[in-house]
C-alpha cells in the first residue's frame, strides 16, 4: 500500500512539473493579485487597531491562502478528466483499500501548495515580515493544514462532477467566496455583525488568522483577536474532517446515480 500511495503522490508531482504553464500560473496569478491589490489600495486601506500596517502587508497572509486554492483547484480538476479516460476506475479495481487513492492523490496536490506557499514566504522581508523559528512552525503548520482541507474539498466534488465546467462552476461557488470571506481582503473588526458572523463560521478565516499569527511572531499579529491554539486548532480539525469526509466519498459506489 505504501508503494500506490507513494506512486499517486510522485504521479502529481510529476504532472505538476511537465506543465510549465500551470507551474506559471500557480505563482505568477497570485504575485499578480498581491502586487495589483496590493498598490491600489494602498492609500486608502486603514487598519483597524493597527496603525501603520499597509495593505501590502495586509493582504500578504491572505495571498498565502489564495496559493493553496489555486493549487487544490489546478490538481483536483484532472481527477474529472481521469474519470472520463478510465484512469480512477483502473485506480478503483486495483487491489487496495481506496483510502490509499484518497491520500495518494490528496497528498501530492497538498505537496505541490505546500511548496509554492513556502516559495512566496521568501518575499516576507520586502514588506517587514521576519518571523522566527516559531513563527515559521505556525506558518509552516497553517499551510500544511489549508492545503490538504483545500485539497480534499476539490477532490470531493471533482469525485462527483462529470464536466470540467461544472467543476469550474462549483469551485467558484464555494471555495472563492470561503478565500474572499477568510479575512484575507479585510479584516472581521469593524464589518457589520451579520457579515462578521458569517467570518467566524468559515473554516478558512482560522487558517488565514494561523499564518498571520506566526509571520508576526513572537509579536502580535494586527487585526487577530482570537488566541493561536484557537486559529490553528480549528484549522487542523477542519482539514482531519475534509479528509475524512473525502475517504467516505471514494468508499460510496463511483457511479451510483
Amino acid at each position: 500500500m505504501t508503494a500506490v500511495l507513494r506512486a499517486l503522490w510522485w504521479r502529481e508531482i510529476t504532472k505538476f512539473l511537465r506543465d510549465r504553464s500551470r507551474l506559471a500560473g500557480a505563482l505568477v496569478q497570485p504575485l499578480a493579485f498581491w502586487v495589483l491589490l496590493g498598490l491600489g489600495f494602498y492609500g486608502t486601506f486603514e487598519m483597524p487597531g493597527g496603525e501603520g500596517v499597509g495593505y501590502l502587508e495586509y493582504l500578504y497572509p491572505g495571498i498565502i491562502a489564495l496559493i493553496l486554492l489555486f493549487t487544490a483547484i489546478f490538481s483536483t480538476i484532472s481527477i474529472v478528466t481521469e474519470r472520463q479516460e478510465g484512469f480512477l476506475q483502473a485506480a478503483l479495481v486495483a487491489p487496495v483499500p481506496r483510502t490509499v487513492v484518497v491520500f495518494g492523490l490528496v497528498s501530492g496536490g497538498a505537496t505541490l501548495a505546500v511548496v509554492e506557499a513556502v516559495l512566496f514566504l521568501f518575499l516576507a522581508p520586502l514588506v517587514g515580515l521576519g518571523p522566527g523559528l516559531l513563527g515559521l512552525g505556525v506558518v509552516l503548520t497553517a499551510t500544511v493544514a489549508m492545503a490538504l482541507a483545500f485539497t480534499a474539498l476539490g477532490f470531493i466534488l471533482a469525485w462527483r462532477l462529470e464536466t470540467t465546467r461544472g467543476f469550474h462552476a462549483v469551485m467558484n461557488l464555494f471555495l472563492l467566496p470561503m478565500w474572499f470571506l477568510s479575512g484575507a481582503f479585510f479584516p472581521a473588526t469593524g464589518v457589520p455583525a451579520a457579515l462578521q458572523w458569517v467570518m467566524y463560521l468559515n473554516p478558512a478565516f482560522y487558517g488565514v488568522a494561523a499564518i498571520r499569527q506566526g509571520l508576526y511572531l513572537p509579536g502580535v499579529a494586527p487585526g487577530v483577536e482570537l488566541p493561536l491554539a484557537l486559529t490553528l486548532g480549528v484549522s487542523v480539525a477542519f482539514a482531519a474532517g475534509v479528509l475524512a469526509l473525502a475517504v467516505w466519498t471514494v468508499r460510496r459506489p463511483l457511479f451510483a446515480s
